[in-house]
């Protein structure tokens, strides 16, 4: 259920400058495929996610279906790091939970197909992350066992 913002974003100018930043190839995104591809493993960046072309999976695993996203700390709100801006404090909140409506959504439509999803905070190890994966990927962790981020 798609609910409208508390109000709109400032002025217009966040739309633009929201569109100019990246959305793939992050330092923690970078850091993670480079541990993944050291270990062998290969996949294809930035597919697009089955029955959603508007969505696309960080790190795709297309043989075993296994789907990974990089979430920022900020945009999809971690217990840990994330924080809300001062000003506008009501659309923010309001943004960053349709951000983590939308994963929710996102991971509901990739199970329903038979995919694994697995969710990494930015600010996890490379390495942990992908000792995760890797199993995973290489069938010695079962979808449901810890594959998901851990709490």
């Amino acid at each position: 259920m798609h609910q409208e913002p508390p109000r709109k974003s400032p002025g217009g100018w966040l739309s633009k400058k929201m569109s100019t930043l990246a959305r793939g190839d992050t330092a923690p995104e970078m850091a993670l495929r480079r541990e993944l591809h050291r270990r062998g493993l290969r996949y294809r960046v930035q597919l697009h996610v089955p029955g959603n072309r508007r969505r696309r999976i960080d790190v795709a695993f297309t043989r075993v279906k296994v789907a990974v996203f990089v979430d920022g700390c900020f945009w999809h709100g971690c217990p840990d790091h994330g924080h809300r801006p001062a000003t506008n404090r009501e659309w923010w909140d309001w943004k960053i939970q349709r951000n983590r409506e939308r994963d929710a959504d996102t991971n509901t439509l990739l199970e329903s197909q038979g995919w694994a999803v697995v969710r990494v905070w930015e600010h996890e190890d490379a390495r942990a992350a992908a000792d995760r994966i890797e199993l995973l990927v290489r069938g010695d962790l079962s979808p449901g066992a810890g594959a998901t981020r851990p709490s």
